[in-house]
């Protein structure tokens, strides 16, 4: 029987999409594209048989950043599929990013076959390898070809999902296929001869043949863990998945070690405001006679929770599933490849009083101070203040990277354990709006999002992602005239306005109507709550804009800091 070619594209692309099915990958996020006709057609196939969901943006950069949102509240492996050309390269910062923080994203990437590479053919680059040291794994497949065996290709692809069930990162599969791409024989594909040696496989869709467990090796207690047990400690909460936070505080508090905790730990600490409170060079050399520091996490949002980790001289513990180099320091450390709650599990606390009460008092001294500098205005400190009052129960809270995240780590308490969804591994501004889309529609959950307004601007493509979440959803965009960050910041003023802050004097009431969103405006506390109770019980997405004076938030942080710095301790 002979099979033509557009026909065989398709068996080819149902082999590779099978694999992943039973890797776990249930969603496919496509773009659109002639060259990867074969692979979007195939996904389709699957949808229709409900075997996975699919999903569609016209942008390639948000596309990527918004399956990076599904993987992160799923936990399952979530796949791409782009055309070939540009739309590859589009895909890259969401690749960096969620290669950095360890999240399974699967991309394929369709393209011209060997013969028109290089020979100055239509929409055709280098694509094999184009990521780099991005990806866990990067499958180059020939031209789609019955040269090749259905078990080969089923075994290429296991072979690329076991490395990326290992290590967690980025599978990047670039598959050639020539052309026609159109009008394949859809009951030819299903009696094709070159699929008979896996139809059985093909026709049993939810046998798994790969353990998406990464083995759990097991913790060993530290040799002189009963030395260091009784010596005084402080422990620092990284970003960590919610179920490894769990019990930490009482293994800090059972030690007497202070606990300094960043907005995305979901470790509740009895040491608030610390990027507040360490700006006290008193309290802070105080800190810094502590024996040993136990870092549990990274990606630590505070600069002087940073300055304070950078001069530490003691003994320095870091805990850490992933296998990653985490010495940005350059510390003599000792480092636990291993998940929080089991590193606590086999390195029981020894009860003891708590070794050092300034950042304590300091701490409560500072939840007054800054209750009474922020006031009752409803400004970006403020909400970062009383971030709670906005947040929905039983919800996920999405930062982005601006001024805003680090107000909230600075200012805020939020509840033990509340979900809390960043892009801090390579900290950018892109992709924020299509991250948070992907977290909306992924977890199925209220979720809330906070992004700068220039953040929004660079995203914008991605606000057509907003009208497919079904559940009710919140994205407030701090409007503060430009990237108010860089007040912060020691930039000459000469310069500033021009090349850093780049002020630009808009508003997002036109994109909510161009997108058909609803668009909020609030001036007044009272104003934004009954209109977020309206807001949330709306199944859909409601843009909030907070327009605020342009340098009221940095003014106010940098003056906290130092008034705090000069605050006396007895």
């Amino acid at each position: 029987m002979m099979i033509n070619t557009s026909t065989f594209n398709r068996s080819w692309a149902r082999v590779v999409l099978n694999a992943l099915l039973r890797y776990g990958v249930k969603h496919f996020c496509i773009a659109p594209g002639s060259r990867s006709t074969p692979l979007t057609l195939e996904a389709l196939h699957l949808e229709n048989q409900n075997q996975a969901e699919c999903h569609t943006h016209f942008d390639e950069r948000g596309l990527a950043f918004y399956a990076l949102g599904l993987t992160k509240a799923t936990k399952d492996p979530v796949a791409i599929i782009v055309t070939s050309g540009t739309a590859v390269a589009n895909l890259f910062p969401a690749i960096i990013e969620a290669q950095l923080t360890h999240h399974k994203l699967i991309v394929l990437t369709a393209d011209r076959p060997p013969e028109l590479i290089g020979c100055g053919a239509n929409q055709a680059i280098q694509q094999q390898n184009i990521f780099g040291e991005y990806t866990v794994a990067s499958v180059n497949l020939p031209k789609a070809s019955p040269n090749f065996s259905a078990n080969w290709l089923v075994s290429v692809i296991e072979h690329a999902c076991v490395k990326q069930a290992q290590q967690s990162g980025v599978v990047h599969v670039n598959a050639p296929f020539a052309e026609p791409l159109y009008e394949a024989d859809e009951q030819a594909i299903e009696q094709d001869p070159w699929l008979a040696p896996i139809q059985r496989w093909l026709n049993q869709p939810k046998t798994q043949w790969i353990d998406r467990q990464a083995n759990q090796k097991d913790v060993l207690m530290h040799e002189h863990w009963d030395y260091w047990r009784t010596k005084r400690g402080v422990v620092v909460v990284g970003k960590l998945p919610l179920e490894q936070g769990m019990g930490l505080k009482s293994w800090a508090e059972t030690l007497g070690w202070c606990l300094i905790t960043d907005v995305q730990s979901g470790v509740e600490t009895n040491l608030p405001y610390a990027d507040i409170w360490l700006s006290n060079k008193t309290v802070e050399q105080r800190l810094l006679q502590a024996d040993i520091v136990v870092q549990f996490g990274s990606q630590i949002v505070s600069k002087r929770v940073n300055q304070f980790l950078t001069a530490f001289r003691g003994e320095y513990w870091v805990v850490e599933e992933s296998q990653d180099y985490l010495n940005p320091n350059a510390h003599h450390q000792t480092r636990f490849v291993a998940k929080a709650h089991h590193f606590t599990r086999v390195h029981p606390p020894l009860r003891q009083k708590p070794w050092l009460l300034e950042p304590l008092a300091l701490s409560q001294f500072c939840a007054d101070f800054i209750e009474k500098q922020v006031g009752g205005n409803l400004n970006e400190a403020a909400l970062a203040h009383h971030i709670e009052r906005v947040l929905p129960t039983n919800g996920n809270l999405f930062l982005g990277n601006s001024l805003f995240v680090r107000l909230v780590d600075a200012l805020c308490k939020l509840p033990e354990g509340y979900p809390v969804y960043t892009n801090r591994g390579a900290s950018g501004i892109d992709g924020l709006i299509a991250t948070m889309a992907g977290v909306a529609n992924g977890s199925e959950i209220p979720t809330i999002g906070f992004i700068g307004d220039v953040s929004a601007l660079h995203d914008l493509n991605s606000v057509a992602l907003l009208r497919q979440i079904t559940v009710p959803t919140i994205l407030f965009v701090i409007n503060n005239n430009g990237g108010a960050i860089f007040d912060i910041l020691p930039v000459d003023p000469k310069v500033k306005e021009k090349y850093y802050r780049l002020s630009h004097n808009l508003e997002f009431s036109q994109i909510a109507a161009m997108f058909g969103l609803d668009y909020l405006r609030p001036y007044t506390w009272a104003d934004l709550s009954t209109k977020l109770k309206q807001a949330y019980i709306r199944k859909g997405v409601t843009i909030v804009e907070i327009k605020v004076n342009d340098q009221e938030g940095s003014s106010l942080f940098k003056s906290l800091l130092e008034q705090i710095s000069r605050a006396k301790i007895d």
